[in-house]
C-alpha cells in the first residue's frame, strides 16, 4: 500500500480543511465525500482528536432504562420489583446498578416467608374456589339420570373396575374391586337396576397391614349399610417398606371388593352388552 504522504501530497492542508469541516459540524461521510477521500486510515488520520458532533452519535435505546434503574435502586427496590417494573432482564439490572449499595432488608426472613405463605395460600383459596365453581356447573349439565342411562354407565364401568375371563383363568364371575366409595355405590345402584338379588352380594375389604384394618372394614361396613360380621375375610396386603406409597395416613381405608355369587350368567350378560357398545363406537370412527 502506498504511503499516505504520497498519495495525498499536501496533508498538511488536508487535514486543516478537514478539521474545518468537522468543526463546522460534517460527519465522516461528508467529510469524505467533499475532500474526495476514499481511504479511511488517511481520513482516521485527517480527523484524529477531534469529536464527532452531538448529531452524528447514536443515542443508546438502554440509556433511560440504566436511569431509571438506578434511580428505583436507590430507593431501595429490589431487582424483582425493578425487573417487573422496567421490563428489563435481571441480568442487565445487577450490570446497571452494581456499584450502588444494596438497599436494607426491612423485613426479616421470617417476616419475608409469611407474606410469601399467606400469598401462596390466598393463591390456592382462589384456585379452590374456581375448582368447586367448575364442578358446580358440570354437575348441573348432568341433570337427572335416567334408567338406560345408569344401565350403559355401569356396564362401561364394570368392564373397566371389573374382573374378566381370561385365556390363562377361564372363570367366568362378577367382582368388582375399588377404593372410591362413589364408584363402589354406582356399582351397587347398577346392580340393583339389574333386580341382582342382595343376598347373592358379598362384600371383602383389601388393605395394607400397616393400616387401621378394623376401622377400615367399619368405614365399608357403613357405607354399603351391611353388618361387618357379614363380611368375608378381610385380604392383607404385607407392606413394604422400600416401596413409596401415597395411599396412606388416616383417609386410607384400602378397597372393597363387592361380588356376586353365581354370577356366571351376569357376567356373559356384561361381555355381551360391552361388546356391543363397542361395536357401535368402532362404527362412528370408520
Amino acid at each position: 500500500m502506498a504511503h499516505p504522504t504520497r498519495t495525498y501530497a499536501d496533508f498538511e492542508g488536508l487535514r486543516e480543511q478537514a478539521v474545518a469541516l468537522r468543526r463546522a459540524g460534517l460527519s465522516r461521510r461528508q467529510i469524505r465525500d467533499r475532500l474526495h477521500i476514499d481511504n479511511n486510515d488517511i481520513l482516521n488520520r485527517l480527523l484524529q482528536g477531534e469529536p464527532a458532533p452531538e448529531w452524528t452519535e447514536r443515542p443508546n435505546a438502554k440509556d433511560d432504562l440504566r436511569a431509571k434503574a438506578r434511580e428505583l435502586r436507590l430507593k431501595g427496590w429490589t431487582y424483582d420489583r425493578i425487573q417487573v417494573e422496567l421490563g428489563c432482564s435481571k441480568s442487565s439490572i445487577s450490570l446497571w446498578v452494581r456499584d450502588l449499595p444494596r438497599p436494607e432488608r426491612k423485613r426479616s426472613r421470617e417476616e419475608a416467608a409469611a407474606i410469601a405463605r399467606r400469598g401462596w395460600e390466598a393463591k390456592l383459596r382462589l384456585r379452590e374456589e374456581e375448582r368447586q365453581r367448575t364442578r358446580a356447573v358440570a354437575a348441573s349439565e348432568i341433570g337427572s339420570l335416567t334408567d338406560r342411562e345408569l344401565f350403559l354407565l355401569g356396564v362401561g364401568l364394570y368392564w373397566a373396575e371389573g374382573s374378566k375371563r381370561k385365556p390363562h383363568n377361564p372363570q367366568e364371575r362378577v367382582t368388582f374391586v375399588n377404593s372410591d366409595p362413589d364408584m363402589i355405590s354406582v356399582f351397587l345402584a347398577w346392580l340393583r337396576l339389574l333386580d341382582v338379588d342382595p343376598a347373592q352380594i358379598r362384600f371383602a375389604v383389601h388393605i395394607h397391614e400397616s393400616a387401621d384394618v378394623q376401622g377400615a372394614e367399619q368405614f365399608w361396613a357403613d357405607h354399603v349399610g351391611v353388618d361387618r360380621a357379614g363380611f368375608l375375610k378381610t385380604t392383607i396386603k404385607k407392606h413394604n417398606p422400600r416401596t413409596n406409597r401415597k395411599n396412606t395416613g388416616e383417609t386410607y381405608k384400602g378397597c372393597l371388593r363387592v361380588d356376586v355369587r353365581n354370577g356366571a350368567d351376569l357376567y356373559r350378560r356384561i361381555e355381551g352388552w360391552w361388546s356391543a357398545i363397542s361395536a357401535h363406537a368402532q362404527a362412528r370412527l370408520r
